[in-house]
């Protein structure tokens, strides 16, 4: 019992509640650190920000959440903060790749060629990946760093992953960063990122594209 347990126990899987868990925590640390040195973070340099960036490019694979950090780079940097979250964003998709590549991928990928069913599904979602990788990444309520990985370990191409991501993170990453741009208070901006009317109206009309545009492409790829 103990060995057929621990057959489940890959690095993926182990990455995969990590990645589900640690965004939580982080948030809450760059919530308090943000309004706590607000006027610090205010008086940061050019280079500083680019250190930071390089720093969150890592970190936001599956530490820290984009949009918490175009909400915090919008409000301090204002439209500047665009260049910089889309290195981020990308390079969270790029690094997540590359770990995958260095833990046990394949166990992983033998695991799903147990199950003819499952491997077939996703054999015919994956010709329709870019799709699917671009309406998943569309939505504000799947984890960053979860989907980043699911992609990796599914076997889909490294540049559909990174057009796809690029694409569906865009319109998410727009409007986390107008929202830290026009927010007046950190505080107010962090504890409550989608009080503005509009904010809600766009964030559903992005999660109701998302859900119905992976129904259509599933469904057109299991026919």
């Amino acid at each position: 019992m103990k060995t057929a347990v621990l057959k489940y126990i890959t690095g993926p899987a182990i990455a995969g509640i990590v990645l589900s868990a640690t965004p939580i925590v982080f948030t809450s640390l760059l919530t308090y650190y943000a309004i706590v040195y607000e006027t610090v973070i205010a008086g940061f340099s050019a280079w500083q920000w680019t250190g930071i960036t390089l720093i969150c490019t890592i970190t936001s694979a599956g530490l820290t959440p984009p949009t918490m950090l175009a909400l915090i780079f919008g409000y301090f940097l204002g439209w500047q903060a665009v260049l910089p979250l889309f290195v981020i964003n990308l390079g969270g998709i790029l690094f997540i790749n590359l770990l995958v590549r260095w833990l046990d991928h394949e166990r992983f990928r033998a695991f799903i060629r147990r199950n003819p069913k499952a491997q077939s599904v996703l054999d015919r979602i994956l010709t329709n990946e870019l799709e699917v990788i671009f309406y998943a990444k569309l939505s504000p309520v799947l984890p960053f760093g979860l989907t980043n990985l699911m992609f990796a370990l599914s076997g889909a191409k490294l540049k559909n992953i990174l057009l796809g991501g690029f694409l569906g993170m865009t319109p998410r990453t727009i409007l986390a960063i107008w929202s830290g741009h026009e927010a007046h208070e950190i505080k107010t901006l962090l504890e409550s990122p989608n009080q503005s009317s509009w904010t809600q109206i766009i964030i559903i009309g992005l999660v109701i594209v998302s859900i119905v545009g992976l129904w259509h492409v599933i469904q057109k790829s299991l026919k």
